[in-house]
């Protein structure tokens, strides 16, 4: 393999950039903070990527211990990629990132791809509280778990098992939340947000 790209800057933002700063590291980050992903599922919802690149970028995060590879036990019999501890640290970097993009989004372009679960980000940044939290979209569904102290942060489809809050909403709502131009507490609140659960996430939407 060849050796790591580096600025050569002692800073501590420049080491960083050296490990996650090329293009696509920060959102294969992304889908790997669902959990285990084989490299097919990692393709798919990355739209755009070459797969010499993904390969690549795997490649570099093995290395610098931001992921490993491991095998499923039969009879799943697949590899899948997942982060390290060290990796999982990048949360709050993708959610200030995020936050820091929000005036960048606009309006969805007609060439823009969407995956339900990226909207998963936005909306953990505006949930408080511990617990599991499904989601109902108009592109599908996916689930959160709140306060998750390590293991996945999100995931795609129903929650696995009984959902401490429930929201659903339309896809202009979502975006609009994304976008930074209402809270999901005020969505609540405006009734574009519909929230059933008895879990301490419910509890704090409902009494916002």
């Amino acid at each position: 393999m060849p050796p790591r790209r580096s600025y050569d800057q002692y800073c501590s933002a420049a080491r960083a950039l050296d490990l996650v700063g090329d293009r696509w590291t920060l959102l294969i980050v992304r889908e790997l903070l669902a959990g285990p992903r084989r490299y097919t599922d990692l393709h798919a919802d990355l739209p755009g990527v070459s797969t010499d690149v993904l390969a690549s970028r795997l490649k570099d995060m093995e290395r610098d211990a931001l992921a490993t590879r491991r095998r499923l036990p039969p009879p799943g019999a697949a590899y899948v990629y997942e982060l390290t501890g060290r990796g999982r640290a990048l949360l709050p970097v993708l959610q200030a990132l995020g936050s820091w993009g929000e005036d960048e989004l606009g309006e969805r372009r007609p060439t823009d791809a969407v995956r339900a679960h990226w909207f998963a980000l936005p909306l953990l940044r505006a949930l408080d509280g511990e617990g599991l939290v499904e989601v109902g979209l108009e592109e599908g569904e996916f689930h959160l778990h709140v306060g998750a102290a390590e293991g996945p942060v999100y995931g795609d489809g129903p929650a696995p098992g009984e959902a401490d809050a429930r929201l659903v909403m339309d896809a202009a709502t979502c975006e609009a939340i994304a976008r930074g131009e209402t809270s999901l507490a005020q969505a609540v609140r405006d009734g574009r947000v519909t929230v059933t659960g008895d879990g301490t996430p419910a509890k704090a939407l409902r009494e916002a």
